[in-house]
């Protein structure tokens, strides 16, 4: 009997150290560039869907772990199965806001087809389509458990002022609407075109996409802001990654605190007469900076089809095309 406990306490001992390992392994060359946390931000909100990634055997050729213990989901490091068990139990709705302005009306059927199709499939999600012309909208054949709104939205002048107004426009109608109909709320643009399944895998308190031009810390990107009295500006040194504003989202409370925040910056930006050199996808930058999101989607997520894949084994969601500065809104 004391063999017995003797052999159980060593096959503990032997778990704890090997579990450490894999827990800090240098996965890349990128897990070097380490960042200290900001004040505060030791208690990230976790949920259990997080706890449960952990669990599942992670990829050794990329960074799956951040610096503040935020997991990188790439293709390979998760457990569909078992987070679709635990989403179920949860019982959530889960929203996703896009917006079809002008000529980007063009995408609406190409999106919704490949969106009703593989995002969070099987799970009820509400789309909250904004149009400027809501009655050239067609009948779309939704899935049983998903349900689309139309929203009329007013045209700006300026693409860039589209741009800056979708912060202001969703933060509004999360107090107004969205809190009472769904958990989790996620921004997609609209000229994309999903091709894989992406599923619960990306529910947390505050996610974030890493762009697929930046997969290195923040220092080495594009985007720098030319005024350092900008909303926007990140001081030289600081940053951890370069985020796209194409695909973001998070628990609804989250999503607020960050819209709201994001629409108050481009604000006094305008009146001081700043315009960010990326517009909203600075300031969602200058955000998560300052609160450092609780789950992180590879590039994987919003892949670039004019970079080469690497390290990309799942394209799940492309841009259609990019003939033009306007359609990065």
């Amino acid at each position: 009997m004391r063999i017995t406990k003797l052999h159980g306490l060593a096959v503990l001992v032997t778990a704890g150290i090997t579990g450490a390992i894999w827990y800090y392994y240098p996965f890349s060359p990128a897990r070097a560039q380490e960042h200290k946390a900001s004040p505060g931000e030791d208690s990230v909100l976790k949920t259990d869907l997080y706890e449960t990634s952990l669990m599942f055997p992670w990829r050794r050729d990329v960074l799956v772990l951040t610096p503040w213990l935020a997991p990188i989901v790439w293709e390979g490091t998760f457990n569909r199965d078992i987070l679709n068990a635990q989403y179920l139990q949860k019982k959530a709705v889960t929203g996703v806001v896009t917006f079809a302005v002008e000529k980007y009306i063009q995408f609406i059927e190409g999106f919704m087809s490949s969106a009703n199709t593989y995002f969070l499939a099987g799970h009820p999600v509400n789309f909250y389509l904004f149009t400027d012309n809501p009655e050239k909208i067609s009948h779309i054949q939704m899935a049983p458990e998903n349900h689309l709104f139309v929203i009329p939205v007013q045209n700006d002048p300026r693409w860039q002022d589209i741009s800056r107004s979708r912060m202001d426009i969703i933060s509004c109608y999360i107090q107004s609407q969205f809190q009472h109909e769904v958990d989790y709320l996620y921004s997609l643009d609209i000229n994309v075109q999903l091709l894989a399944h992406i599923g619960v895998e990306i529910i947390d308190a505050l996610v974030a996409t890493i762009s697929s031009w930046q997969v290195t810390p923040q220092h080495e990107n594009k985007g720098s802001e030319a005024h350092p009295e900008a909303q926007s500006a990140i001081p030289e040194g600081q940053g951890d990654f370069y985020y796209t504003a194409s695909f973001y989202g998070g628990s609804v409370p989250e999503v607020y605190k960050l819209t709201r925040a994001c629409s108050a910056g481009l604000r006094e930006d305008t009146e001081n007469g700043i315009e960010a050199p990326w517009h909203h996808e600075s300031h969602l930058n200058r955000y998560l900076l300052q609160h450092r999101p609780t789950r992180l989607l590879s590039p994987e997520y919003y892949w670039d089809p004019e970079l080469s894949p690497s390290t990309i084994q799942v394209k799940r969601m492309c841009p259609v095309h990019q003939h033009s500065q306007r359609q990065r809104m």
